[in-house]
């Protein structure tokens, strides 16, 4: 809401400067309509770079690199907007570079105060009770994010808990799951209530926090009351009607891609273009999942099934190139188009890596209950999974999306994929 704010400010502040110093009606209400299409796409950007995550805007260095890629990529929609397009009468040639270089200081401004207020002034206090160990892993996940403005406040369990509520100010108190099993504690929180005090689930304050549910903190009770099927029919036919769509449109602007690939793949070593690798998908039946060819042919015949690595010494020329840009994974479109996989969803894995981490991870087969995915919560959440804890931290993720997925949910994942490309990893 701020930054929508703040492209008007900008917009009547070019307006001004552009008259001389004086304002007009007639001229800002000629720049209101085009600029208003404008500002819908420069969102759109700034959220797929990521300038709507706070643990973007925290780190200087990646914030630096996304903001000015933001701005600059604004610059470019906005050029071909006005020039290339010529959807609407207006060219602003001045107007529009002054005003987004307006705009960049106001944002860039608004950025750091928010960072600063929220980091240090408006904080919601809160205490954690519980069993020692997983209360400490909560409190480090809270520490760790304090752009989110929460400060963990300690109890002493032996005094007067209402006393030291009222004293610290604590406004929220996260218990653990099975505090039904602790009467004392019970009857110890109980008699907080008259402070006004809000209890909070470790699980759900884990979810709200981290974005994440932690195996270690759920029980067979939390996956029949949160991930039941029925309620999700609806969703899953118009989910399946928008992935034909989707896929039918990215296949379709992205063919010339398709043939050059074709031709370089079978330039560099004539081995054959599309690699087929056995993955699970719903239910636990396998499907062979599509991709251009970005290994040497034969590799895994000489080396079996292995963890993904950063640097693939399998890898050709070619195929690290496509890897890097992720256009490798184009032909699972095909997969979408077949029903195999869904655009949005947990990573399809490989039977032999299944058959491991099912024994390693409890309840990791209920992340075969949905399709798979070609992008998912987890995999923009978290790097590309590299071993059994890679493994087990995504599933974090997975179970997360298996609690909350939707079609905004969808929607959001879909367009954070774009900042796959800025990542090394």
């Amino acid at each position: 809401m701020s930054d929508i704010l703040l492209l008007y400010l900008s917009l009547v502040v070019t307006v001004y400067f552009r008259l001389g110093g004086k304002f007009g009606w007639i001229n800002l209400y000629e720049h209101l309509l085009p600029f208003s299409i404008l500002y819908f796409f420069w969102l759109i950007i700034f959220y797929i770079f990521g300038l709507y995550d706070l643990n973007i805007i925290k780190i200087r260095e990646t914030f630096y690199a996304r903001f000015f890629g933001a701005i600059l990529a604004a610059l470019v929609i906005g050029l071909s907007f006005f020039y290339l397009f010529r959807i609407t009468e207006v060219t602003p040639k001045t107007n529009l570079v002054l005003n987004i270089l307006i705009f960049a200081v106001l944002l860039f401004l608004w950025r750091k105060i928010f960072l600063a207020l929220f980091s240090s002034r408006f904080l919601t206090r809160v205490a954690i009770v519980g069993e020692q160990n997983q209360a400490q892993k909560l409190a480090e996940e809270i520490n760790s994010r304090p752009y989110l403005g929460y400060k963990v406040m300690s109890l002493d369990m032996s005094r007067d808990l209402p006393d030291q509520i009222n004293e610290n100010k604590i406004e929220v108190i996260l218990v653990p799951p099975d505090l039904v099993f602790d009467s004392e504690l019970i009857k110890n929180l109980y008699r907080c209530l008259p402070t006004g005090i809000k209890f909070l689930n470790w699980t759900r304050a884990y979810e709200i926090i981290a974005e994440k549910i932690p195996v270690s903190l759920v029980n067979h009770v939390w996956f029949l009351e949160n991930l039941g099927e029925g309620e999700k029919i609806f969703y899953d036919k118009l989910k399946r009607t928008l992935d034909i769509i989707l896929a039918a449109i990215v296949i379709a602007a992205t063919l010339p891609f398709w043939i050059l690939i074709a031709i370089f793949i079978k330039l560099e070593d004539r081995g054959p273009i599309i690699y087929t690798q056995e993955r699970v998908g719903k239910d636990g039946k396998p499907f062979p999942l599509l991709k251009f060819r970005s290994m040497e042919p034969e590799a895994e015949k000489k080396t079996g099934p292995l963890w993904a690595e950063e640097k693939d010494r399998r890898a050709t020329k070619v195929g690290a190139f496509l890897r890097r840009i992720h256009l490798d994974e184009l032909p699972q479109m095909i997969n979408v188009l077949r029903g195999e996989i869904s655009l949005v969803g947990p990573r399809p894995e490989r039977p032999e890596f299944i058959r491991q981490l099912g024994k390693e991870i409890s309840h990791y087969q209920l992340r075969h209950i949905i399709k798979p995915g070609f992008t998912g919560w987890a995999q923009i959440k978290f790097r590309y999974g590299r071993s059994v804890m890679d493994s087990q931290e995504k599933f974090q993720y997975d179970l997360y999306y298996l609690k909350n997925r939707s079609l905004l949910l969808d929607l959001g994942i879909l367009l954070k994929t774009f900042q796959l490309f800025f990542k090394k990893d």
